[in-house]
This record gives C-alpha cells, sequence and structure tokens, in this order.
C-alpha cells in the first residue's frame, strides 16, 4: 500500500530523471519504505522547499476536508539531517499544513532515506505535477532541474509527461519582468498572454494594459507585435512630372553641371527644388553661382 501511495503521488517522472543518478547498489541499500504515524510536531518543512506560495482560501478547503476524512495520502519524509529526532517533510507539504489547521496530533507518513539532492529533486517534480501550480513556479521548477541536476528539456518532457514545446514557453516567460511574473502567478495574467509579452518591446505597459482593458490572447498578440513592428505610414504616391517640369530639370542641370529635381504638390503651387552634389568642390562650385 505505501508504495502505491508513493507512486501515485509522485508518478513515473522521479524514477525517470534519478536513473542516471541512482544505482542499483544504491537502491537496495536505501531499503523498503516504512509507513507509520508520527506526532505532527515531529514533522518539519523542507527549508529548500521550491513552492512558497499556499493560497489561505485552498489550505483552508483541504483542512475542512481533513478534519471530516483524515489524510488520505501519507506524506513522505526522510530522518532529519540534524539528528534530533525530527522527519524532515520530502513531499506534502500542503497537507502538513491542512492538519495543523484541522487540530490534528498525528499525520500518516512514509519514512525514506534520501540524500540533499534527491530531496530538492522530489519537491521539483511534485511541485511541478501539481494540478494547481502556477505558471511562474513550474517553469521554476524546470530552471532548478535544469540548473541543479543538468537535464535537458528533452528529458524532462519525456520524464514528466509534457510536451518540449510546453516547458520551452514556460521558461521563456522567466525572461518577462518582475512585475509582469507577479501577474501571472497572481492570476491577472494567463500564461498565454504572458508568452505574448516575450517579444513585446515595453512588456510592463502591455501587460497593465491586457490587464486594464481585458484584452484576449490573439489582441494582446498584436498589441506586441505591432510594439516591434509599427505600421509605418504610408508615404504619398509619387507625383507623375509633366513635361514642363523635367524640361526645367534637365536645363537647371545642364547650367549647374549637376543633378536638380523639382518636387511639388498636387493641390499646391508651392514646391522645392533640390540639388545634389558628391563633393565639396560641387558644393563651392553652386554656392559661386548662386552668388553672382
Amino acid at each position: 500500500m505505501a508504495r502505491g501511495l508513493e507512486k501515485k503521488g509522485l508518478g513515473r517522472g522521479l524514477s525517470a530523471l534519478l536513473a542516471d543518478t541512482q544505482t542499483t547498489g544504491e537502491s537496495e541499500k536505501r531499503g523498503k519504505a516504512t509507513e507509520t504515524s508520527l506526532p505532527i510536531e515531529k514533522v518539519l518543512p523542507n527549508p529548500d522547499q521550491p513552492r512558497r506560495d499556499f493560497p489561505e482560501d485552498d489550505l483552508a478547503e483541504l483542512a475542512k476536508s481533513v478534519s471530516e476524512k483524515g489524510i488520505i495520502q501519507p506524506l513522505i519524509v526522510r530522518p532529519s539531517p540534524t539528528g534530533d529526532g525530527t522527519f524532515q517533510i520530502v513531499a506534502g507539504e500542503r497537507r502538513w499544513r491542512a492538519a495543523q489547521r484541522a487540530k490534528l496530533h498525528e499525520v500518516p507518513v512514509v519514512v525514506r532515506t534520501f540524500s540533499d539532492v534527491e530531496v530538492l529533486e522530489i519537491a521539483i517534480i511534485e511541485n511541478i505535477q501539481r494540478a494547481d501550480l502556477n505558471p511562474i513556479e513550474e517553469a521554476l521548477g524546470y530552471r532548478q532541474l535544469m540548473d541543479k541536476f543538468g537535464h535537458t528539456q528533452e528529458k524532462l518532457a519525456e520524464a514528466l509527461g509534457k510536451s518540449r514545446s510546453h516547458i520551452a514557453n514556460l521558461l521563456r516567460l522567466l525572461g518577462l519582468p518582475d512585475e509582469v511574473l507577479k501577474m501571472v502567478r497572481e492570476g491577472k495574467l494567463s500564461a498565454g498572454h504572458a508568452r505574448t509579452l516575450v517579444v513585446s518591446a515595453d512588456p510592463i505597459a502591455h501587460a497593465r494594459q491586457i490587464v486594464a482593458e481585458g484584452l484576449s490572447v490573439r489582441k494582446a498578440e498584436q498589441l506586441a507585435k505591432q510594439s516591434v513592428n509599427p505600421v509605418a505610414p504610408k508615404a504619398p504616391r509619387a507625383m507623375t512630372k509633366d513635361a514642363d517640369t523635367r524640361a526645367i530639370e534637365q536645363d537647371l542641370s545642364a547650367n549647374l553641371g549637376l543633378k536638380v529635381s523639382i518636387d511639388y504638390g498636387q493641390d499646391s503651387q508651392a514646391g522645392k527644388v533640390t540639388i545634389s552634389y558628391k563633393n565639396l568642390d560641387e558644393l563651392d562650385g553652386i554656392c559661386q553661382k548662386l552668388s553672382t
């Protein structure tokens, strides 16, 4: 029963990711899991727990369920590294917090022996596999697994049952400004909205606009693209010069020895004469002819 509960909680991802670092000898040395109950004050949270946000409403709802039905799935713990007789939570801190609120005196646990590295890896994977993890927490979990344990996006995708594009898209969100990441954590922006801001020239301003106006993801995407490639105003169509204008240009060019262009508006008698020169000597020649 203990093995079944543990497998259900962690899934196949843990065994797949630990396969590179855990040998058969180490597995046998670890021994079988022991399911028991411990005084709740003897169970302590992991100080390196990646998850920091525990919404009050969710905890209250879970505490009510725990009060009525108890804790169905045991916590996974290990003997504390301090050797003081306490146990450190490897997976299940949310259930432990709910049990405290429900005023339980004991909690069911599965005692295992894990290294510090394995504890961190399991905690990250357990959090990633939670359905209510916000996109930023999930992305940070992927980043930790890659940075600390050298896992690739492909390996994570295979082990966790996610697509590689899903993992890659979430990792891109971590490049957004903190204010935008906070909006995603708080549920003001969806992951889809946030992805559009990765290419935005001003992600903070656009994030605020998306929230204020309730823009759809498609509208947000258009907004971000326009900030990078603004639509240039259409240039007025070039006028077709009449024969008289072209003749005057040719006469002036022949007299000055330089290219001359005459431009004017369609509905106006005003215009401009442009004389082009290639070097300072030609410019001096223009000045002398105009001053005589």
